[in-house]
């Protein structure tokens, strides 16, 4: 059979796209390459089935390193002797760097190919994994922890970018089934990583398996991926910006703040709502699986809400109910009856999961065209990750000034709020440019 090919490649996308849940975030980080970029090469309809398993399990992998480290990090502090200002570090360092090096993935995928830059992300992120654990001689772990956790997020910042717009490219015909399983992907990976670290670290009495654990299912993408990669000729592009400038745009600021707000307290549940449970008295198993059992209410809110949202002329309630969720259901799981425990954690789930995925859903209802929406979309990713790791680090400063999470549940109160205000005025009928 001769090669596949696609007899269509959308490369811009209208805001009738939004109506689809799982489409809305898919933005083609490369929508100004000229030439286009051409869809993956593949020789049958298996290889094209093949490289659809490839790019879900990659997203499967997206999130695991954030969510593992917190399922055993008093496991961590305590027997490689953290102090306090590297647990703040390594819980945010990962965050920000996914801010830093969102705007090389375009780059990147210009002059290698999107297909190589991610199978380099895929090789990167194996990497960080396995070094991170590491007892380096005379030096211990927390040089290794450093280095490996930064790795990790600058791999997981170039997937981010890249991988929707493959999706996006490679299934124009297929892009609610895809769109859906690369979505569901990336929120088991964070529920895998919260479910089975800590079992790992029982099984095997110390944490260090139990992180090196997640390297093992990226180095088999990695694997899976490299004949994919391999198989690609990438041929000269250059970039061609046009239309809206976005950054002089108060909607699309509008639009990036409440991206920030909910980046801080999205990334600040991954690093930290384990040890705050923790802290609270349960044990660590069945924090795992309360965390678990909260992103998978995220999944939930992350399918439903932007099918809601696109229902309505604008977005203002639905922004503010889902902020005031998160910010709420964060807040009761430190201070609310311990007792309601899986009630708080659900609540703060679903409001999480509708929250991030309102937020990127107004990259399409704010925005007329593709390329408006790509650059949006990396003006949001940049910002709003970058700016999103504070949510991490004030937790954790706060944690190590008071000896509680007290304050850091007065601080997501006061985030949420927040990101109910920005959520109104983003869920206005207007849109970037005018």
């Amino acid at each position: 059979m001769g090669p596949v090919t696609h007899t269509e490649n959308p490369r811009s996308t209208s805001t009738s796209d939004a109506a689809a849940p799982s489409v809305s975030t898919l933005v083609d980080a490369e929508i100004d390459d000229v030439p286009a970029a051409e869809p993956t090469r593949v020789g049958s309809r298996r290889a094209l089935v093949y490289l659809g398993l490839c790019l879900v399990l990659i997203g499967l992998n997206l999130r695991t390193v954030f969510s593992s480290f917190s399922a055993v990090l008093p496991e961590v502090t305590s027997d490689a002797g953290l102090p306090g200002w590297a647990v703040v570090v390594l819980t945010t360092v990962p965050v920000t760097l996914l801010g830093v090096f969102a705007p090389l993935a375009p780059v990147l995928a210009r002059r290698l190919g999107a297909e190589r830059v991610l199978f380099g992300a895929m090789a990167v992120l194996t990497a960080g994994l396995l070094l991170r654990p590491a007892d380096l001689p005379g030096a211990g772990h927390l040089p290794a922890l450093l280095a490996g956790t930064a790795a990790c997020g600058a791999a997981i910042a170039l997937c981010n970018v890249l991988l929707p717009g493959l999706v996006k490219r490679d299934f124009p015909h297929r892009l609610g089934l895809m769109g859906g399983l690369y979505t569901t992907a990336i929120c088991a990976s964070a529920a895998l990583g919260a479910g089975f670290t800590y079992p790992v670290f029982n099984a095997t009495g110390h944490w260090a398996p139990a992180l090196w654990f997640w390297a093992v299912p990226a180095a088999v993408v990695m694997l899976l991926f490299l004949p994919v990669a391999v198989r690609q000729r990438h041929g000269q592009h250059k970039a061609v910006r046009d239309g809206v400038n976005v950054w002089r745009s108060a909607v699309a600021w509008q639009v990036t703040i409440f991206m920030v707000l909910q980046a801080m307290m999205s990334f600040s549940v991954f690093a930290w709502l384990a040890p705050i449970l923790r802290e609270r008295g349960v044990d660590g198993g069945t924090a795992g699986l309360i965390v678990s059992a909260s992103i998978v209410l995220q999944m939930l809110g992350s399918l439903f809400a932007p099918a809601l949202a696109a229902r309505f002329r604008d977005q203002r309630v639905i922004n503010t109910v889902v902020a005031l969720m998160t910010g709420g259901g964060f807040a009761l799981s430190i201070f609310g009856p311990l007792e309601l425990i899986w009630l708080w954690t659900g609540l703060l789930g679903l409001g999480q999961g509708s929250l991030t995925a309102v937020a990127l859903t107004m990259i399409m209802l704010r925005t007329r065209d593709g390329h408006t929406a790509a650059h949006l979309s990396g003006m949001m990713q940049g910002v709003g990750y970058g700016l999103g790791s504070a949510g991490t680090l004030m937790v954790g400063q706060l944690h190590q000034a008071t000896g509680s999470f007290a304050a850091a549940g007065v601080l997501f109160l006061a985030v949420g709020a927040l990101a109910a205000v920005f959520g109104y005025r983003a869920g206005r009928n207007r849109y970037v440019g005018g």
